[in-house]
């Protein structure tokens, strides 16, 4: 005796037997939609192509052979083809944010850019460019623009003048929470 019913894995209309016993499922990795319609993607073979092409980009760019950020570079460059083929949130944030944890030591094995502010600036960029994705996308400008526009005034600043950002950015945290503390007391 059996019993129609929906492979939770891959979605296909299965015969199970309705006696108790071993129940075997097909797993599958497809294009094809999965739950909620969304597409799997093979992550790895994902990640092994970008780390691929960017240790390939060493032949072309040596100085990049010093630098252990590719394989970061690659994660987050994974997690954005996850997005922009998927629209997953935390893809977006996750990719965002890992490629601009890895920009800062790339850029300086590249021999482009580094010093004192560097990382703070990709990570406002990070940051800025989820809120332009959530802006066009009809969602509004989140807390995200906020937090980017500070991060690429703090790092800008950090890197052209790093001898008065070391004093300037510590004092305006200390007068904004000054004044955090002063408006919630009056509250109280």
């Amino acid at each position: 005796m059996t019993e129609r019913r929906d492979n939770p894995v891959s979605g296909e209309v299965i015969e199970a037997p309705t006696s108790p016993g071993v129940h075997a499922y097909g797993w599958e990795w497809s294009d094809v939609g999965g739950p909620r319609g969304r597409s799997r993607l093979p992550w790895f073979g994902i990640f092994l192509v970008v780390f691929g092409i960017l240790l390939l980009g060493q032949l072309w760019f040596p100085a990049l052979a010093t630098a252990g950020s590719l394989l970061f570079l690659a994660v987050g460059v994974a997690f954005l083809v996850s997005w922009v083929v998927n629209r997953g949130v935390a893809s977006l944030y996750l990719g965002s944010i890992i490629v601009a944890l890895a920009a800062p030591g790339l850029l300086a094995a590249a021999g482009i850019v580094e010093g004192t502010g560097v990382g703070t600036l990709c990570l406002g960029v990070a940051f800025l460019f989820i809120a332009a994705v959530r802006w066009v996308s009809g969602s509004g400008v989140g807390w995200q623009a906020a937090l980017g526009g500070l991060l690429v005034v703090i790092g800008a600043t950090s890197f052209a003048l790093p001898a008065l950002a070391a004093v300037v950015w510590p004092l305006a945290i200390v007068i904004v929470g000054a004044l955090l503390l002063f408006r919630s007391s009056r509250r109280a």
